[in-house]
């Protein structure tokens, strides 16, 4: 690939991240959720505007932004290749704004320089805002298209149709690197050896799935280690969810032929195994060993249980993936069914960020490249709407897969009706969409009347702390918004200073927003002190409207000092004191320099920050228990007061596992060699006390 660079215009004190290199990213996390454009009054007015804006663009080219624009464009064509490739209009800061391809990227540039060009609104603010190109020439148009993905994923330009949900997707992996396979969830690389199938729609269908196998095939779901410890059965083999190849309670051809028969069911051979299992139990049934042909009953009704969970099985589709789009009230929702071996494994809604003037077959032609961005194709994708460039698409996936992919709009048979199915929960999940974001929008108008707020906040960011005397203690933050929690926004800060005395809340709290509000100042150092600026854009913004901490005057007054410390004087600030016996409903909310406000119990605003209050809640108790485990499996058992050598490996010897052990009640570990009750109750509070 080659790359071009139009001059540009050189910015004081711009990062590498604000230049909008591919390489150079955002910090981890930092990169805003998107908010629908339908919210961003500036947009109505360019769209109501769009005739004029159009007619006026001509006298705007003498001068004004769009002037330099286009004289920016005028710059890049000249130097742009006649080749396929991909290119980035950047604006002042270096932000990139939009990022497109091209079969022949001069020619496609020089549609954006003609002045006369009847653009739409949202192409002239692009261009107005533009003062520099950056052009990636690649081989292929199909090159280009793959490029333009990846990029758009990482950089989130303002002006592309963006997919906001794009976490990986689980799939049910059977190990091939042991004698007697375990079955497992599995996300990210697929570098264990073994027989992987998905995608699944979510991690429930998969753990339901998973739970009904162990019940139809008896595989084991613990891990090697666990599995090479076990001197007898565990719980599992008990419950008839388990062989017990651990203890040789089966052997090893007799696993082998369960392994082998969920292979079978998980590739599509489903009505096969299901009429073999029949025919075992009608044979035991025979013979009278009616205890054998239950257990066949039973994995029968296992199998059945999982068919009946995913809904319609289609009788001539073997794998497709099956997108439909609607759109409505300026938002576009994408519904994606996945088929695999005949079988339907869930669906999921993606509501990708879309400016209003974009048509359906244009944002579902973005959203499908950005898709498969990270995920392998099947071999047919079917569509609602005809895309454009549906050819390019097939092709380029089809170079990603490694195997022919096909890529078409059905017209007739099952697969229309697949597509029929995928579009009424498209519209289902969509009015579901809007009606939460109408509710959303409603009580932050409510938030903003309570507390006396400018405007209705867009960022709401809610702070927590917890640790166990002073030990392992986390803070956290999680930040709600217009469309709900924005949770890809949520940060954890372990406590780190020296010197602290244990359990000094004031003083964890000083330290996670010093180092929050610190790290966001320098990042943001001309916007610093500006968080409610009104902004001419949709994104979400960066700079909280509110920060509401949990506690009372005094963390109030502590967080206020680290914000006028750093000039984050326009933050507005909230404190929510629980309630008398920490009763919810009863609750005392502070502001710097006003009174304490004390709303009715069935208040909906009430209820509102009680939601926010107790999210940040779970999230950091969460982040506390995660550390905890991970120090405790570390230091191993040699923290527990009273738990010496001798009892330590009498604990492993009979549970197997530091897991295991802090899985097992006090009456379990009672029951160990050398254990007492008064040991045992202390084994337990250990792994059990509560964080505060």
């Amino acid at each position: 690939m080659t790359i071009h660079k139009s001059d540009q215009t050189k910015v004081p004190g711009a990062t590498n991240a604000q230049r909008g290199s591919a390489s150079d990213l955002p910090p981890e996390g930092l990169t805003p959720p998107d908010i629908d454009p339908a919210n961003a009054p500036a947009e109505e007015d360019d769209e109501a505007r769009l005739p004029e804006l159009a007619e006026e663009s001509t006298e705007a080219v003498a001068e004004g932004p769009l002037a330099i624009g286009h004289a920016a464009i005028e710059k890049a064509v000249r130097l742009a290749p006649t080749s396929p490739g991909v290119y980035r209009m950047l604006n002042a800061a270096h932000d990139v704004l939009y990022v497109g391809k091209a079969k022949n990227v001069r020619k496609r540039l020089s549609s954006y320089a003609r002045v006369n060009a009847p653009l739409a609104a949202r192409i002239l603010r692009m261009i107005a805002a533009t003062v520099s190109v950056e052009i990636v020439s690649t081989s292929t148009e199909t090159e280009a298209l793959l490029l333009e993905a990846n990029l758009i994923k990482q950089l989130r330009p303002r002006f592309n149709v963006q997919l906001r949900d794009d976490k990986s997707f689980p799939y049910i992996l059977i190990t091939g690197d042991h004698w007697a396979p375990q079955i497992l969830k599995h996300r990210g690389a697929q570098s264990r050896p073994g027989r992987y199938f998905g995608p699944f729609a979510s991690a429930g269908a998969v753990n339901r799935t998973i739970t009904a196998l162990q019940r139809a095939f008896l595989i084991r779901s613990c891990t090697d280690s666990f599995f090479e410890s076990r001197t007898r059965p565990c719980l599992l083999y008990q419950i008839k969810r388990c062989a017990g190849p651990c203890t040789r309670e089966i052997d090893f051809p007799g696993y082998t032929k369960l392994v082998g028969e969920a292979v079978d069911f998980l590739s599509g051979r489903s009505q096969q195994v299901k009429q073999e299992l029949a025919a075992e139990m009608e044979k035991a049934s025979r013979e009278l060993e009616f205890e054998t042909a239950a257990l066949y009953r039973d994995r029968l009704a296992a199998l059945s249980a999982i068919q009946s969970q995913q809904g319609i099985n289609p009788r001539t589709v073997e794998e497709a993936d099956v997108f439909a789009i609607h759109q409505e009230g300026g938002y576009s929702c994408v519904e994606v069914f996945f088929f695999r071996t005949g079988q339907n494994w869930g669906n999921r809604a993606y509501f990708p960020r879309a400016e209003k003037s974009f048509t359906p077959e244009e944002v579902l032609s973005s959203f499908l490249a950005q898709f498969y961005d990270d995920k392998p194709p099947p071999k047919l994708v079917l569509l609602s709407h005809e895309i454009e460039e549906c050819e390019l698409l097939a092709d380029a996936l089809s170079v990603k897969a490694g195997h022919k992919v096909e890529v078409s709009v059905p017209k007739r048979g099952e697969k229309k009706e697949l597509v029929a199915h995928a579009l009424t929960n498209a519209r289902e999940a969509l009015g579901r969409k809007l009606a939460d974001t109408s509710t959303q929008g409603r009580l932050l108008e409510g938030l903003a009347t309570t507390l006396g707020l400018p405007h209705p906040p867009r960022r709401i960011e809610v702070y927590d702390n917890s640790h166990i005397q002073g030990t392992n203690a986390v803070g956290a933050m999680i930040v709600a918004g217009p469309e709900g929690f924005a949770k890809n926004q949520y940060r954890k800060f372990n406590i780190k200073s020296e010197g602290l005395t244990p359990g000094d809340d004031y003083a964890m709290m000083r330290e996670v927003l010093q180092r929050r509000f610190k790290r966001l100042v320098s990042a943001n150092n001309e916007e610093a002190g500006k968080a409610n600026e009104k902004r001419d854009d949709d994104s979400f913004p960066q700079w909280p409207d509110l920060v509401i901490i949990d506690g009372g005057r005094g963390q109030l007054n502590a967080a206020k000092e680290i914000l006028d410390g750093l000039g984050a004087t326009q933050v507005s600030l909230l404190g929510v004191a629980k309630g008398p016996d920490r009763d919810a409903g009863r609750e005392t909310l502070f502001m710097p320099d006003r009174d304490a406000i004390k709303l009715e119990p069935r208040d909906p605003v009430l209820y509102f920050i009680q939601r926010l209050r107790d999210e940040a809640h779970r999230f950091v108790i969460g982040s506390h228990r995660k550390l905890r485990k991970k120090d405790i499996r570390e230091a191993g058992l040699q923290e527990i007061p009273g738990i010496g050598p001798s009892r330590k490996r009498a604990l492993l010897h009979h549970f197997g596992t530091l897991k295991e052990i802090e899985r097992a009640s006090i009456a379990d570990l009672g029951k160990v060699p050398g254990v007492s009750a008064e040991s045992a109750r202390k084994i337990f509070e250990f792994f059990h006390a509560e964080p505060r």
